[in-house]
């Protein structure tokens, strides 16, 4: 009886299959003997853009917000956040949320009494180290205010346009600090309180207008150097150490209340802090005064703007400030009022037009 014999394998067939099995190594081994050649040729070009890279990774960070959530807001013929209201709301809680997640549970925020906008006494008249003059002191001082001045006129959005280079529109925050290169000159409100010359008689002529109207406004710490802001900011860190806050913790809460040394507006003359004569607290109680509330009407007319809004936290990095005004001149003051934007939201608009 034979027995079936075993077919021999085809040497042919068997080289086949190992070099196609073999081909994929020999091709990685290939393909990684040229890229260790072309590091070891390039290396300090490809060293170069992996920094560039790296640079532009870690400086996102710090780049302007990104405003979630809202349709482009601005200009003519620009819509703004469909449900302000419900938007504003929505925002202002998360920012509350927000801070309560960064304190320390046992580290309250301090009250407003306590310190507010880097000043140690809350009562201003107090404080014998700021300057404070009211409307009478200072429209004496400077004969009145000047008629051309006085009359200003609300303008609409449609109508306007604006040069990105405009001084009135420099925009200064953490984000934007000082430009090295920036110069301006310094006019005398009364005394040793002094701004931008530029926009004395707008200052004036509002002032007098507050006045026709009964308020008797109040106006400190106008100019500010930096010394004075590093001396401000230094004293805002030490009142929130002093509560027990670590200095990493106080730095942080401080930038939210009082501007870093560098990026403060009153360090180019253009901002000004506005009571009355009837209310020194810088706090938020402010806002509900009739000055307060007459500056947040008419303070546009006359090309300022109340520049750290309720509901704009977020964007302007600030708490609510109903007491800083800042000078962008009566164009962009009328937009901002109409449009209801802050400064960041109209510069953003002017960045994509």
């Amino acid at each position: 009886m034979k027995h079936p014999t075993k077919e021999k394998p085809d040497p042919g067939t068997e080289k086949k299959h190992m070099k196609w099995v073999l081909q994929p190594f020999f091709m990685a081994a290939l393909v990684y003997n040229r890229l260790l050649d072309a590091l070891e040729a390039n290396g300090k070009r490809y060293a170069s853009l992996f920094a560039i890279l790296l640079f532009f990774v870690l400086s996102s960070s710090f780049s302007f917000p990104v405003f979630e959530d809202m349709e482009p807001t601005g200009l003519a013929g620009e819509s703004v956040p469909r449900d302000r209201t419900a938007f504003i709301e929505e925002k202002e809680a998360a920012v509350q949320v927000s801070a309560q997640e960064t304190l320390p549970a046992a580290e309250a925020v301090l009250d407003d009494a306590d310190v507010m906008d880097g000043y140690e006494d809350i009562e201003l008249e107090h404080m014998e180290d700021v300057d404070k003059y009211t409307s009478d002191e200072i429209l004496e001082e400077n004969d009145g205010a000047p008629q051309e001045a006085a009359a200003p006129e609300r303008v609409s959005a449609e109508d306007v346009g604006f040069d990105r280079d405009d001084w009135r529109l420099l925009l200064i925050n953490k984000q934007h600090p000082i430009p090295e290169d920036y110069t301006f000159e310094l006019g005398t409100i009364k005394g040793s309180m002094e701004c931008d010359v530029r926009i004395i008689d707008d200052l004036l002529a509002m002032l007098q207008a507050a006045k026709n109207d009964g308020i008797n406004l109040v106006i400190c710490s106008p100019y500010r150097d930096l010394n004075r802001q590093k001396v401000l900011f230094e004293r805002k860190v030490k009142a929130y150490m002093d509560k027990g806050m670590s200095y990493i913790d106080a730095y942080k809460v401080s930038s939210q209340a009082v501007t870093v040394p560098g990026a403060s507006e009153h360090q180019i003359g253009l901002a000004l802090d506005i009571v009355c004569s009837t209310y020194y607290n810088l706090n938020e109680g402010y806002g509900e005064t009739q000055a307060g509330q007459w500056l947040e009407a008419h303070s546009y007319e006359y090309g300022f703007t109340l520049r750290y809004p309720k509901g704009k936290e977020y964007i302007t990095g600030i708490e609510y400030e109903p007491w800083h005004f800042r000078y962008v001149g009566k164009e962009a003051a009328g937009v901002m009022k109409e449009k209801g934007i802050c400064l960041e939201e109209l510069i953003d608009s002017l960045q994509r037009t």
